[in-house]
Parts: C-alpha cells; structure tokens; sequence
C-alpha cells in the first residue's frame, strides 16, 4: 500500500495550508504554511516579498523573530531607519532591489536602510505538489513610475524525500534603464538553534570586520557568548574562492543547518553578530554586495546593474543538519 492510502487529506503527511492573520499590526497579513512531512516546516509571506518568517526542524525553531512579530506591510516606514520598525527578520528577509544596506544619497537619490522590497506584497503565487518537492513560486514587482521597473519570481522548492530546499530568484528589467541590483538574503537564526554553544564553520578564504569595532574582536568571529546588555552589533565580511558553504550547529540538539551558494553570482557574505538581550540574532547574509549602502559600492566599483530586459538569476540551498559527524 501506498502511503496516500492511508489518509484522507495530504495534509496529514504534507502540503500547504493558507491562513491569515487577524491581531494587531499582523491583521491581513497572509501566511503560506509548508510542511515536507519529513520534519521541515516554514511559513512564507505573501505579503512580505515572499519571504520566509518562520522555520522549524522537528518541532524545534530555527530563524529569529524580532520584538516587531509579523507586521503588515502597510505599517512601512521608508524614512531613514524606519525599516527597523516594521522588521520581522524571520529566517529570511530579503533587502534590494535597488539599494541594500544602510540610509543613503546615492547620486542625489534618498534610499531607505535595505530597500522596499520586502515590505511589496506578492503580486502572483503558485502551489505545485510535485513527486518528489513542494514548488512555490511568488511575482513580485518592484516598479515604479519615473524609476526602475524590476520583477523577481521567487521559487521555493522543499524537498519531500529529506530536509532541504532552495530559494532561486529571476530578477528582469523590464523598464528602458540600465538599473542598480543589489540584493542581500538577511538570513536569521536565534534560539535554541543559537546560543553559546552553537558551532559556526564558514569556509571562507578571507574575513573582515565591518568597522574598527568588530575588527577588535576578529579573532572570535565564530564564537558565540550569552545575551549580553548593551551588546553592540559586530559584522563581518566573509570572502571565498569557491562554493560557499556556511553552517551553524547546536551540539546540545544534535541539529543545524547548512547554506551553500555560489560565490561568484553572490560574493559577499556578511555574518551580523547580534548578541544582546532579547535582540539576540546571528544573520549569515548571502548577497551580490554588503550592507554599506548602494552610494559606498558605487565608490569601490562593486554595485552591479542590471540592463534592460537582462534576466539575472541567484541561487541559495539550504540544508538541515542531523548530526554533528555533517560538520
């Protein structure tokens, strides 16, 4: 017998269910919750870029969910650091698509900390039951009149054989400008996953301290420490002559979890170390820049753009780990 057999609703073993949120600043916000019936579970945001707030592994959770909770993106604040007000981080909040990173003026234009991407609301979903994978795809359009006119389709396949997925993204300009693309995948990870005894193993060839205060404690990058008051926040860049390969473990669940990528469509890592009381986050950030804002790698020569009607295309896998020998 097959297992179909013995339920009456896939829901039971796997699949999507849709809900949406009614409290506070969360009302009207819609939720995708996935589950691959092997023990990886997630909940994406369809009013939020797509982006994926919740991530468990048997039970357990994984991302960071910041004060905020889940907010609407109707609460958007694009004024300076505004962004922090409506910032859920989750396991991945997505910044770009044309300015990443902190407030700027970048050739007379006033750009916002991370960009407005991840507060657009999915403008086209899909849910696809495949044999071996959940495939969910999102369209989201970041367009407006008099300035760039770019859309990312988002795919999210979860593997229903172990536990893994990807996030690949297909970024067109479809306006008559060449454009500025910057995209960073702020990934989050909190407890229980993150605490003092989390193991983190980067595979990178060279690493940097963002400014002087992070430089001064270089040499503990990978280590963690308890919530500390007062904790001021350390990032590092992380450079790589290959594949990248990031994973965070926690020896006392004998569980973590693995991100891997291409280092040559996406150079830049920054590990963001947020070791304070209840803002206790470590983010390990895929991106094609760094979080300095769109005018500081338009001065060192590495903001990227994107050509009318060019298509380009980034690629994330993520794995859980089941045990430490995955190492």
């Amino acid at each position: 017998m097959k297992p179909l057999d013995y339920i009456g609703n896939e829901f039971q073993l796997y699949g999507k269910e849709e809900y949406v949120l009614t409290s506070g600043r969360a009302s009207g916000v819609k939720i995708w919750h996935v589950k691959n019936g092997k023990g990886l579970e997630m909940c994406v945001n369809l009013d939020r870029g797509f982006d994926i707030v919740s991530l468990t592994h048997h039970g357990v959770n994984v991302s960071y969910l910041t004060p905020n909770g889940y907010v609407s993106s109707k609460y958007y604040d694009d004024k300076g650091l505004g962004f922090l007000k409506s910032f859920s981080a989750g396991f991945l909040t997505t910044c770009g698509l044309t300015q990443a990173g902190s407030p700027n003026n970048d050739l007379g234009e006033e750009l916002p900390l991370h960009g407005t991407y991840s507060h657009i609301p999915v403008s086209n979903a899909q849910y696809i039951d495949e044999e071996n994978e959940l495939v969910l795809k999102g369209e989201i359009l970041d367009e407006t009149i008099f300035s760039h006119k770019l859309k990312l389709v988002r795919t999210i396949r979860v593997s229903k054989e172990k536990n893994s997925f990807s996030i690949e993204d297909e970024i067109t300009n479809r306006g008559d400008q060449v454009t500025p693309l910057e995209v960073l995948y702020h990934m989050n990870m909190g407890y229980p996953y993150l605490d003092e005894d989390a193991i983190l193993k980067i595979n990178s060839i060279r690493v940097e301290g963002r400014n002087e205060h992070a430089s001064q404690d270089i040499e503990n990058w990978m280590h963690m420490h308890e919530p500390q008051a007062g904790f001021i926040e350390k990032c590092y860049y992380h450079h790589f002559e290959k594949r990248a390969e990031v994973r965070l473990f926690q020896p006392k669940l004998n569980k973590g979890i693995e991100i891997t990528f291409d280092s040559t469509s996406l150079p830049f890592l920054t590990e963001w170390k947020m070791l304070g009381v209840r803002d206790y986050v470590l983010g390990l950030e895929p991106g094609n820049c760094t979080p300095d804002g769109r005018n500081v790698g338009r001065e060192k020569g590495w903001l990227k753009f994107i050509k009318p009607q060019e298509k380009i295309t980034y690629h994330i896998d993520v794995r859980m780990l089941e045990d430490q020998k995955d190492m």
